[in-house]
């Protein structure tokens, strides 16, 4: 079994509670839910959250330790919002937000217009995106659907890359 699913996750000032195989967190900053799987068993007890497996398959225990960190995650952001930050690099590159749309213009011949999920707010300041949301999961993907758009590349460094993101640049040619 997971190290994560042996210890309880405290709860603190969140409202946690299981019903028909859903997992439902509620915080200051929103509520969350989340299905269980059936080989999974959450337990609430005063003040703290524990996962187990239900039986001793393979899946049961690998799904623990996962369920463990859905939970810890779900508290945490409830809590405290997640947030990422995503750099845009390269001459000509912009970004805006209209309505609920993110649109980049990134040196294809049109705008890529992403939607922006319903629990994920986007600001823009200059050329640095930054996304906040209660829910890890939905903020990592939207993150990742947005660098995809226009991947950093290791010659000239152009394009979206995460905040922290270390670049292995190329040589390149060499006049001999």
């Amino acid at each position: 079994m997971s190290r994560l699913a042996k210890k309880p996750t405290p709860t603190g000032k969140t409202d946690v509670s299981v019903a028909h195989g859903v997992l439902t967190v509620k915080g200051p900053k929103g509520t969350l839910t989340k299905r269980v799987h059936p080989a999974v068993e959450i337990s609430v007890d005063a003040g703290a959250v524990s996962v187990a497996p239900k039986n001793n398959s393979r899946i049961a225990k690998a799904l623990t330790g996962t369920f463990a960190s859905h939970v810890k995650n779900m508290v945490q952001g409830v809590e405290t919002p997640f947030t990422k930050k995503l750099i845009l690099e390269g001459v000509g590159y912009r970004v805006e937000v209209k309505g609920k749309d993110v649109v980049l213009t990134v040196g294809f011949s049109h705008q890529v217009m992403l939607p922006i999920p319903q629990d994920v707010s986007a600001t823009v300041e200059k050329n640095v995106i930054k996304l906040e949301s209660i829910s890890k999961e939905s903020l990592g993907q939207f993150a990742a659907d947005i660098r995809r758009v226009k991947p950093p590349e290791p010659y000239l460094g152009k394009g979206i890359r995460y905040e922290g993101e270390v670049i292995r640049r190329k040589q390149g040619k060499k006049a001999v």
